[in-house]
């Protein structure tokens, strides 16, 4: 399995700062997500949303309930960590979740409809998140650390430019 087809950006690499003018750039990343995957998923045939993007992956399907799900967590995180002093969040599997009923199954457009409208409340939540709100943390078991939320914005730009390569490499046929 081709490490380009997992990572078609690249790992995640957290920024050691996070200047204003690049967190207006991971802000416009996930308000631009919605309407970018909904383009891609117009130009595909049913039967391309099956495919996994790399031998052993999540078929498209899988990564646009996936991404409805992740990003529903997030904005949780957002308002838990805005509004709690470092709250521990919630981990879960998603890999298992990836292997439910709705993801297999389900239409795309529930999700895909999910993320506009989740989207468009988090990007207003984000771009009203002053200096001091931005450095606000929530605790990751999993990571055993405190999570402040500008790296968060930062993750997230890169998790919905990261699967919308995967998207676009079906719909592009690349193969693994």
């Amino acid at each position: 399995m081709s490490i380009l087809f997992q990572y078609p950006i690249g790992k995640f690499r957290a920024p050691e700062i996070i200047d204003p003018i690049q967190l207006r750039l991971y802000i416009q990343d996930i308000e631009d997500f919605p309407k970018l995957l909904s383009a891609e998923v117009e130009k595909m045939k049913e039967k391309e949303l099956d495919i996994p993007y790399r031998p052993g992956g999540w078929t498209i399907r899988q990564v646009i309930h996936h991404c409805a799900d992740s990003h529903m967590n997030s904005f949780i995180r957002f308002k838990l960590a805005l509004t709690e002093e470092n709250p521990v969040i919630k981990a879960y599997q998603e890999n298992l979740w990836a292997e439910s009923t709705d993801y297999l199954e389900m239409p795309v457009k529930a999700s895909l409809s999910i993320l506009e409208g989740l989207h468009a409340r988090w990007v207003c939540l984000l771009k009203s998140l002053t200096e001091k709100e931005l450095k606000r943390t929530f605790y990751h078991p999993e990571m055993q650390k405190a999570i402040p939320l500008d790296r968060t914005i930062a993750l997230y730009s890169w998790h919905c430019r990261h699967h919308l390569a995967h998207v676009q490499s079906i719909r592009k046929g690349e193969k693994a």
